[in-house]
């Protein structure tokens, strides 16, 4: 039998010094509504999987005009693949009013508003042992996590003030910072052992479980309302499902109905849980679920625009 392995000798190293694939000059950027993508949805044929396009677009518009809650829930190649000017406009719009990730995905985060890059090439950092031990990201996010289960607030709101606090350069484009600045809730949600801040010496798996336990109710209490919202899933294949379908337990059991909800996964391959806990089994009987599949980089950023352009078209600003 195998006694736990003390963390205390672990080697980090600065941030900075390692190469990263990705950097926030990738980016892409969002444009103002100006009615083509409107008309390029309306151009679809009105079949498959482009009707179920046209049909998603509907729903999250019509669930804004009737103040319905919109859940996105973001698996970390969202945050990665510099999504998240997206969502933050979405946010703005109205058109997601509450975001829940996996801890990745606020590792991404974090990691961006720090140094504006992300994404090691794990394959190389690997043989030496070096991956996912750069020093700031484990000492910023388990610092924050500690926070946040301190005061009660929880992991998501934590990471985002901690980021406001202390002025990281690029927070600007960080999804958690711009939640905190909007007043928009947004958790997240940790399994451990799947992160790379947990194999830091400043990792604390009861302070992490706190926290996270702390999300996952706020999260429930958000599902609780979801009635004739839509709950979006977008590349998180078997933690937020997990989740997401917990969470509606939750809130049946306490009495509430949740039912005639839109359900949507967008992913690049459909994968087991999404379809059975996203789609399928939280719908029935009077919901519905959508599968949209693609590479997220395209196929988010062409949903953002037709929905930018439909709300133009379907409630002027006043």
């Amino acid at each position: 039998m195998s006694e736990p392995l003390d963390l205390s000798e672990v080697r980090t190293y600065p941030l900075r010094e390692r190469k990263n694939l990705v950097s926030t000059e990738l980016f892409g950027s969002v444009l103002s509504p100006h009615g083509e993508f409107a008309a390029f949805l309306d151009s679809l044929p009105d079949i498959l999987r482009a009707r179920d396009l046209k049909e998603v677009c509907s729903r999250i518009v019509a669930a804004t005009a009737a103040s319905r809650e919109i859940v996105l829930a973001s698996g970390a190649h969202q945050i990665k693949l510099g999504m998240a000017p997206y969502v933050m406009r979405l946010i703005e719009e109205g058109l997601v009013t509450a975001v829940a990730m996996n801890g990745a995905a606020a590792v991404h985060d974090s990691e961006i508003a720090m140094i504006g890059a992300t994404s090691e090439d794990v394959a190389e950092s690997i043989q030496d042992g070096s991956f996912g031990m750069a020093r700031e990201t484990g000492e910023f996010l388990n610092a924050a996590i500690a926070e946040g289960a301190r005061t009660g607030e929880g992991l998501g709101a934590a990471v985002g003030r901690k980021i406001a606090e202390d002025k990281l350069p690029h927070r600007q484009l960080s999804l958690l910072h711009f939640c905190h600045t909007k007043d928009v809730q947004a958790t997240v949600h940790v399994a451990y052992g799947t992160d790379v801040v947990h194999m830091h010496p400043s990792a604390d798996g009861a302070l992490t479980g706190k926290a996270t336990e702390i999300d996952f109710r706020k999260l429930a209490a958000v599902v609780c309302r979801l009635e004739g919202g839509v709950m979006l899933n977008v590349g998180s294949a078997v933690v937020l499902p997990e989740v997401f379908l917990k969470c509606l337990s939750i809130a049946r059991n306490l009495g509430h109905e949740v039912s005639g909800f839109t359900a949507v996964n967008l992913d690049m391959i459909q994968h087991y849980r999404p379809q059975e806990n996203v789609l399928r089994r939280p719908t029935l009987p009077r919901g519905r679920g959508f599968a949209l599949t693609g590479n997220l980089e395209i196929l988010f950023p062409l949903i953002t625009h037709c929905l930018l352009d439909l709300k133009a078209r379907a409630i002027p600003k006043k």
